[in-house]
């Protein structure tokens, strides 16, 4: 499939840095000369090589003011100060672009401004020999701490020099240009050496420890060189606005909270801006556009003991770090990087738009024990490419890198991504790496979406599109957590932690609000994948390689592995497997997707699946645990309401010579696969050892199987009511209900699910003082009955007798006759 790249560099762009050469070489219509312009006590003598003298004093600053400055080839401009000048303030009021092509010198250490709102151009032969900080600018004036303006459009109204310190520049709406042109340094940059070419004398120069400042509406270095050694380097287009000047002790710092439009930076042909040295040096670029192409380098290398400072990139459309040099010796990038004992500097990246594509490069680096620096990038929409499809190829792969390394002993720096869009393509690399001994860093990404294809990368298996943290020495790797709505990941692309030779691979984390997908393959040997893994570089073999694979953390609510893509957690080399666990509502496996874990020699690693809904296999897809050699297989843990499989997908935990993995699965309903003592062509759950002893497969289905049958009801049908006994006729008083515990199991051979049963909590104690209830018979009344006859019993005495067979009706012995209690 073609891969449709998110933000597009457009051909204006390239057009853009000979239209500044127009303009400024159109506007250059005399001779080169510096003239004063009569305003400001300025003197200037000579034809070609200029001694500029008095000027205005006012405490420790110095103002001159020309109606022309320009300096040809080979010739000179010499501001001619008292020793004890801080800051020597020129401007150029005559309307024409200054054309410097030689050099601009200035007594002991004082700072030079030159301004000029029409433009200014540097010449390949421009230098600079002065002992403060430079400041070139086409701003409309220099504004100062009380207030005034050094104005170069309003010479006319006599300023009110004051000693006080510059704090801005104010750019006008049609701020000029500035250019640099030059031949280019042949500076290289790649990926295992340290940046060489930093040195030289070509180009515009400060002494070390000062700064050299460029600030116009557009700023174009041409194959032009600006160098800072120890420093600070500040290039920034502005088209209206303030910039506000912050006095330090390296001389200046800008800052733009007051600019309100912005112009671009370019640098072109092996263009580079250096502050390589002993003491902190930092660069910032601040503009529209901004722009490196044809191997252009922004270099911070620090090779003293203290921290080095940062490069601090910003721009308001977008960021481009485009293509290598002509020879393609080196890329064009952002480099910080330490050799002395203080720490590594920063790389910090603010823009919409940050495209890093066809080998360019954004890295951050430490050799020795000091730690590395740290790379964060702020971007709605950030693009990491290699090779274009259909471009023309060159002599070695092209991968674009945007990576915070370790090549020393040094604990390696972190990477910090936050996007709306993140996608690598083309063999792009993003993340951190180990070289060496040293600890890597590690990598937090977060993204609303993410994509990662290796597309158009050819048959090179080293040439894949990867976001990762990984070690190619004997240091251990750094963490990788990414964070995401959607991940997307194809054609071989790869999301991983992973370790070589003796280092030990760190932990994966993923978390995706929405989806992840994983799908298709670069070639046989390098599918898309997610993975923590520990194995040989097989370019350089080491045969007791020992190292152990991380862990992996998945967690989203539909996981999709598709066409050979793969998630898994491996070790091909004398360690342990990590762990890999999943929590997800959805998981598919189609079309040869799987789900593994595997050891060479070490304990197998585990896999741990929590599926809320549905678990899918289909097409020969496998969840699998093995171990190779002596090594034991891993478990399987896997708990889902439904499992479904078919087209001869299995479930395997196994082992050659070690202990067979164990398999606990606990599911409502399973379909399609069944349990086996080896794998067949069918669906298959096994867990074995060729040569050693099987595991266990234990299968919990705690839900009602539609295989095992009905109940079958009998035939004949009773008559209820010869079942039902004669109860008592009153149950109005008192009554008795005895409740069951929700019913019987629909086959005696299953559990009732609800295991609650009744208890009479009560005391007994208030029943303990009552009589036990008995059955009473009433007393009759007594009833006179007449008499019928009479005797003289054996007393003598006469009585009166009844008949015997009259006597009264005996009450029936019923209900009524207990007493309620």
């Amino acid at each position: 499939m073609m891969i449709k790249r998110v933000m597009k560099v457009t051909s204006a762009n390239l057009s853009l840095l000979g239209a500044i050469y127009i303009l400024v070489i159109g506007n250059i219509n005399v001779q080169a000369q510096v003239t004063p312009d009569n305003t400001l006590n300025t003197s200037v003598s000579g034809t070609n090589n200029y001694i500029i003298t008095n000027g205005t004093r006012v405490g420790n600053n110095l103002f001159h003011s020309f109606s022309q400055f320009s300096v040809s080839n080979n010739g000179s401009a010499s501001f001619q100060n008292a020793a004890d000048i801080q800051n020597i303030f020129s401007r150029v009021t005559g309307g024409n672009a200054s054309q410097i092509e030689g050099s601009i010198s200035a007594n002991g250490s004082a700072n030079l401004f030159l301004l000029n709102p029409a433009g200014i151009m540097f010449g390949q032969n421009a230098r600079l020999n002065i002992g403060g900080s430079f400041v070139g600018t086409t701003a409309n004036s220099i504004n100062f701490a009380d207030g005034v303006e050094f104005s170069a459009v309003n010479p006319s109204n006599p300023p009110l020099l004051l000693m006080s310190t510059p704090v801005g520049l104010q750019m006008g709406k049609n701020a000029g240009d500035i250019g640099l042109q030059g031949a280019g340094r042949a500076t290289v940059l790649s990926g295992f050496s340290i940046v060489s070419g930093l040195t030289g004398n070509n180009g515009l120069r400060v002494l070390p420890g000062k700064t050299l400042a460029l600030v116009g509406g557009n700023v174009a270095l041409d194959g032009g060189v600006v160098v800072a050694p120890g420093g600070r380097i500040e290039l920034g287009g502005v088209t209206d606005g303030t910039v506000s000047l912050t006095s330090n002790s390296q001389g200046f710092s800008l800052s733009y909270p007051n600019a309100t439009s912005f112009g671009n930076v370019q640098m072109t042909k092996r263009s580079l801006a250096s502050v390589q040295g002993l003491s902190s040096g930092a660069v910032q670029l601040q503009g529209k556009q901004v722009s490196l192409r044809d191997g252009s380098i922004v270099a911070v290398q620090n090779l003293g003991s203290q921290q080095a400072g940062d490069i601090k990139v910003t721009a308001t459309e977008s960021v481009n770090i485009l293509g290598m040099s002509s020879d393609f010796q080196s890329s064009s990038g952002l480099i910080n990087e330490t050799l002395g004992r203080g720490a590594g500097g920063n790389i910090i990246l603010t823009t919409p738009n940050l495209t890093i594509d066809q080998g360019g490069y954004v890295v951050t680096r430490n050799f020795t024990a000091a730690p590395g620096g740290s790379i964060t990038v702020n971007a709605d929409n950030i693009l990491v490419g290699g090779i274009l499809p259909g471009s023309k190829t060159s002599p070695v792969p092209i991968s674009a890198v945007l990576v915070a390394a370790t090549y020393g002993s040094g604990q390696g720096g972190n990477l910090l991504l936050n996007s709306q869009n993140l996608t690598v393509v083309g063999g792009g690399y993003v993340g951190t790496r180990v070289f060496s001994t040293g600890s890597g860093g590690n990598a937090f990404v977060k993204a609303d979406a993410v994509r990662v294809s290796s597309f158009g990368t050819g048959d090179d298996p080293s040439l894949v599109s990867l976001i990762s943290a990984n070690s190619l020495g004997a240091g251990n790797a750094g963490n990788l957590n990414l964070d995401t709505r959607t991940l997307s990941i194809q054609d071989g692309g790869v999301v991983s932690v992973s370790a070589l030779h003796r280092g030990n691979a760190g932990n994966l984390l993923i978390n995706a609000s929405e989806s992840i997908d994983i799908s298709g393959v670069k070639n046989s040997s390098n599918p898309s994948y997610i993975g923590a893994v520990a194995r040989i570089y097989d370019v350089r073999p080491i045969p007791d390689s020992q190292a152990n694979a991380g862990q992996v953390t998945i967690n989203t609510p539909t996981l999709n592995i598709r066409d050979s893509g793969t998630v898994f957690v491996a070790n091909q080399v004398l360690g342990n497997a990590g762990k890999l666990t999943i929590q997800t509502n959805r998981l598919t496996l189609s079309n040869q997707g799987s789900i593994s874990a595997s050891t060479k020699a070490g304990e197998g690693g585990n896999i741990d699946l929590h599926v809320g809904d549905v678990l899918l296999l289909q097409n020969q897809s496998r969840i699998t645990a093995t171990a190779g050699e002596m090594g034991n297989g891993g478990d399987i843990k896997l708990n889902a309401p439904l499992i479904v499989a078919t087209g001869n997908s299995d479930i395997i935990a196994s082992a050659f010579q070690g202990r067979g993995g164990n398999i606990a699965i606990g599911t409502q309903g399973i379909f399609g696969v069944k349990y086996r003592d080896g794998e067949t062509l069918e669906s298959d759950i096994t867990a074995s050892s060729q040569f050693g002893i099987s595991g266990t497969v234990q299968i919990n289905n705690v839900s009602v199987d539609p295989n095992s049958g009905l109940v079958e009801l009998p035939e004949n049908v009773t008559d209820s009511s010869q079942q039902i006994a004669t109860g008592c006729a009153d149950t109005s008083g008192s009554s008795f209900i005895a409740t069951g515990r929700g019913g019987i199991p629909q086959n005696p051979m299953q559990e009732v699910k609800s295991d609650r049963t009744w208890s009479d909590i009560r005391s007994i104690s208030a029943f303990q003082t009552r009589p036990q209830i008995q059955a009473q018979i009433p007393t009759q009344p007594q009833i006179l009955i007449q008499a019928t006859s009479w005797h003289r019993n054996a007393q003598g005495k006469v009585e009166l007798v009844a008949i015997s067979s009259i006597t009264p009706n005996s009450s029936p012995l019923t209900c009524t006759a207990f007493s309620p209690r």
